[in-house]
C-alpha cells in the first residue's frame, strides 16, 4: 500500500500524540496489511520485524475470530513476561501495534490504541488510492469443497420434575 508521504507525515504525528497520553509505551508504529511500515516511533526496536510479525499475528487473529463466529478482527492482546504487545485495527488497510511494559494501565492502553486507530484508520483511508476492482470469487473446487455441514437448531435436553419440590429443571448444553 503506497500512502501520500503528507498522510503518513499525520499518521506519525498521531503516533507521537498517542504516546503523550499514554507515557508508558515503549513502542508504537503502524503497519499496512501488506507488512510495510508505514509510520513508527520504536526506539531501540526494529520497526520491520515488528511489522512483519504484526501482520502475521493479525492474520491468525483475522482466522480465529472468523472460525469462532466472532466478526471481524478489532484487536489483539499478546502478555509477555515483561510487558505488552497490543495490536488494534486502523481502519480496512492497516492497523496500529503499541508496546508497553507489564506496568501500564491496560484498560487505557485499549482506549487509546482503540482511539489512536480509528484515527490512524481514517488518515489512510481518506487519501488511499482507489482500489481495484476485486476479481469475482471463484467456486472452491469439488476436491477441496467436501461435505457440506449443515448448522441446526439447539434444541433444550429433556425437561424434568423433580417430585420433592415441584420445580421444573432444564438443562442445555
Amino acid at each position: 500500500m503506497a500512502a501520500a508521504p503528507e498522510v503518513l507525515e499525520e499518521v506519525l504525528e498521531e503516533l507521537r500524540r498517542l504516546r503523550a497520553r499514554v507515557p508508558q509505551l515503549t513502542g508504537a508504529l503502524a503497519v499496512g496489511l501488506d507488512g510495510l511500515v508505514l509510520a513508527q516511533d520504536t526506539p531501540g526496536i526494529d520497526p520491520e520485524s515488528v511489522a512483519a510479525l504484526t501482520t502475521t499475528a493479525r492474520d491468525l487473529a483475522v482466522q480465529l475470530a472468523e472460525a469462532a463466529g466472532h466478526g471481524d478482527f478489532r484487536e489483539l492482546l499478546v502478555r509477555g513476561g515483561h510487558g505488552y504487545v497490543a495490536t488494534y485495527a486502523a481502519g480496512p488497510a492497516a492497523v496500529l501495534t503499541l508496546l508497553a511494559p507489564d506496568r501500564v494501565p491496560v484498560g487505557r492502553l485499549h482506549l487509546e490504541g482503540r482511539r489512536a486507530g480509528a484515527r490512524i484508520g481514517e488518515l489512510v483511508e481518506a487519501r488511499a488510492p482507489a482500489p481495484a476492482k476485486a476479481p469475482a470469487k471463484q467456486p472452491r473446487s469439488a476436491a477441496k469443497a467436501g461435505p457440506a455441514r449443515a448448522r441446526t437448531a439447539r434444541t433444550p435436553r429433556a425437561t424434568t420434575t423433580n417430585p420433592r419440590t415441584t420445580t421444573r429443571t432444564t438443562t442445555e448444553s
